[in-house]
């Protein structure tokens, strides 16, 4: 009998992972240099990502590891200054996410799809502190990019697009996967994912 316990492979499976997902999320984040196309992250990020996350699931047997890889990018955001928002955000909906995964023995590709959802929502956590914590972070952008910056990314980044988010992560996520599903379609069938 295969132990429940994480191990130095799994351990190693969760770094390259996170740190696929850091790069991709990294990169395509770039574009929110420009304030129109700030909302295009909570399209772009989940479809982009859910092709190496849904690779990522083809290793996963253990409750944990999706967890583990939510804390790793929630710290990544955190040393690169985000506050603790991402931080508190990558850590909870990870964990919610892994839990909802575990539900389906990480093997049900619907409730991998919903697990992803969950995982892609704590990307608002990122924009987040301009909506919570508008003052001081936007002084700190101010500061960073200039007024003109912020008077745009205001424009194109209301507080209600939180809540919009939520459904557009939710389309993009779905598309995510249901990539990822057919281009691995061997891995998910060598790891029984169905």
């Amino acid at each position: 009998m295969e132990s429940k316990k994480l191990n130095a492979k799994d351990l190693i499976h969760v770094g390259v992972y996170a740190a696929i997902y850091i790069v991709l999320f990294f990169t395509v984040g770039m574009i929110n240099a420009i304030p129109f196309l700030y909302p295009l992250l909570f399209i772009l990020v989940p479809l982009i990502t859910g092709i190496p996350f849904m690779l990522f699931l083809t290793k996963v047997e253990k409750f944990g590891m999706v967890s583990i890889m939510s804390v790793i990018i929630g710290l990544f955001w955190y040393i690169m200054g985000y506050t603790w928002i991402p931080t508190l955000s990558f850590i909870l909906m990870g964990i919610i996410a892994d839990i909802v995964m575990k539900s389906g023995g990480y093997k049900k590709f619907r409730i991998n799809m919903i697990g992803f959802w969950f995982f892609s929502c704590s990307m608002i956590g990122i924009p987040a502190p301009m909506w919570l914590m508008t003052k001081s972070y936007m002084a700190g952008v101010r500061e960073a990019m200039g007024e003109q910056y912020v008077m745009e990314v205001s424009k194109y980044m209301p507080p209600w697009m939180g809540l919009a988010a939520i459904g557009i992560i939710l389309i993009s996520s779905s598309i995510g996967t249901l990539l990822g599903r057919k281009m691995l379609k061997k891995h998910f069938e060598r790891a029984g994912i169905a």
